[in-house]
């Protein structure tokens, strides 16, 4: 297909069934927003904020657009930037993987880092005062109505459309900002209310449980605050999973289903698999995955990967 811009290629990813992996009662299948043009499902909400500001005249043409961010919006940011003419900052906190500054600075973003003993509500803190002080366009992507209600109009409707006339019992997600769960859960839930909805979060930061936030590895997920654009209403069910987990699962995936996927994709199917694992006979799962593991090249997903030439393992043939 020929498209006029790099943004039309945003969203319709695939929903692929897991063969090797999850019990063999259920049949187990995956979104894989890797597929987006930048690699992750933070591409959806970073063209419904600047797309949406651009319509209601927020954003002016050629202003400078700032954004806090774990990596994958700041890269979709910037890269949604690069297409529409707007220079674009991040601020980001110190502990995120160094590939996620790379790329943005690659797509021509500028990258302010700040403390990672200051969280995520530090490097918001810091993107509102720098918007304030130079006149930027602050994207607020954990508040922005835009971001649910893109994923409501595009991510649900998807779902939809590939599971019309088929069975889909559960749909699994973890949040972020929480625009892709209250969204296309929003969309899916008026549809199908037969669907059960199942969030999930990191056991270290079980914020929607009412428990206390501490740090975790799965980066993009679960700031220490709750989004204000997270709706309670739309999940069933809430389930917790633990770093090491997401990451065995992750690994599990590449290896097994040649899916490559980050930390936080681990973290959503190990999720699945335990709902698969007291599901009924014959169910139906589908579970989001957000990104892609080249994200995390430098992070515990690839924590004992050796970099050198296999050959005590040739040589053992």
């Amino acid at each position: 297909m020929i498209y006029d811009n790099i943004l039309q290629t945003i969203g319709n990813t695939p929903i692929v069934r897991l063969n090797r992996m999850g019990p063999d009662h259920v049949d187990l299948y995956v979104k894989v927003e890797s597929f987006n043009p930048m690699a992750s499902v933070k591409d959806r909400l970073a063209y419904a904020i600047i797309n949406d500001a651009e319509e209601k005249g927020e954003l002016a043409p050629g202003q400078t657009v700032i954004e806090a961010t774990s990596g994958n919006t700041g890269i979709a940011l910037a890269m949604v930037c690069a297409a529409t003419g707007h220079p674009f900052v991040a601020t980001m906190a110190d502990s995120f993987s160094v590939e996620r500054r790379l790329v943005m600075r690659g797509l021509g973003a500028r990258v302010i880092l700040t403390p990672a003993a200051e969280r995520g509500s530090g490097m918001v803190k810091k993107a509102e005062e720098l918007a304030a002080k130079h006149g930027w366009f602050l994207a607020r992507q954990f508040e922005n109505p835009a971001n649910p209600d893109f994923h409501a109009c595009t991510t649900g409707p998807e779902i939809l459309s590939d599971f019309a006339g088929r069975r889909l019992d559960y749909w699994v997600t973890g949040y972020g900002t929480g625009g892709t769960m209250s969204g296309a859960g929003r969309t899916i839930k008026a549809a199908r209310p037969g669907v059960t909805i199942v969030a999930t979060e990191p056991d270290a930061a079980m914020l929607l449980a009412g428990k206390e936030w501490s740090p975790h590895k799965i980066q993009g997920w679960t700031p220490d605050f709750i989004p204000d654009v997270l709706d309670r209403e739309v999940f069933d069910e809430l389930r917790a999973v633990s770093d090491d987990r997401s990451i065995e699962v992750s690994r599990e995936l590449a290896r097994k289903e040649g899916i490559f996927t980050g930390i936080s994709a681990g973290a959503t199917l190990a999720t699945a698999l335990d709902v698969a694992a007291e599901a009924a006979e014959g169910s139906v799962i589908l579970a989001m995955l957000p990104d892609t593991g080249e994200r995390y090249l430098s992070t515990p997903l690839f924590e004992g990967v050796p970099e050198g030439s296999d050959d005590e393992w040739l040589a053992a043939l």
